[in-house]
Order: C-alpha cells, then structure tokens, then sequence
C-alpha cells in the first residue's frame, strides 16, 4: 500500500495521522520530491473512477498560476496525463494506492471502507 502526499499539506497530514492513528501501515512517498509518472497516473485515473481532471489540486497556486482551469478543456488526455506527471504540485493528494483501489483525496469514509 502506498500513501502519496506532500508533508505540508493539511489533508495530507489529517490522513496520515488517521492512518497512524489506526494502526495502518503503508509506504509513504513525498509527491512534491517524487512526483507520480504518466504510467501512474494513468493506471491510478483507471482504477480511481473519476475524471481525469478530477485528479488536480485545483486549490494549488501552481494549478491557478497556470491558469488551468480554463486550459484544461482544450487538452488532450494525453497532454493532460503530460502535465500531471510534470509537476506532483498539480496533483490531487493524498492519493492512497492499494491494489485495484485508488482514492484521491482524503475522504475519512472512503479510506476506512477501502482499509478497514
């Protein structure tokens, strides 16, 4: 099971002390130091369920500098997939992989029906 966040993040830090907090173990990987590959993304969107465009930190100042949220409709998946895998600041976390089961966000009943 992995766990990837970014350690100044207040949602990341909320599921990772739920996590603790519930005797769980997993991976932890800093997003911002080793951001997801293209081949990630698009296995973790596959599995997730959700809209490509769902998987964006759309809150990011990164997300907002580039004007992403009127650019994102003119993109291909592929160049969507492209920009993700760019930067881990674009991405949505905490993104929790286990399996067939990708949870972007932290949902609290999400991950105890996923992990409990």
């Amino acid at each position: 099971m992995l766990v990837v966040c970014y350690a100044k993040c207040g949602t990341c830090r909320k599921a990772l002390k739920w996590k603790k907090d519930n005797g769980i173990e997993a991976d932890v990987r800093d997003i911002k130091e080793d951001n997801p590959s293209a081949e990630e993304l698009k296995e973790w969107t596959a599995k997730s369920g959700l809209p490509l465009r769902k998987h964006f930190n759309t809150s990011g100042k990164l997300y907002k500098e580039m004007h992403l949220k009127d650019r994102l409709k003119d993109m291909s998946d592929e160049e969507v997939i492209a920009l993700l895998a760019s930067d881990g600041m674009l991405v949505k976390r905490p993104v929790l992989v286990k399996g067939d089961t990708v949870l972007v966000g932290f949902n609290e009943e999400a991950w105890k029906a996923a992990l409990l």
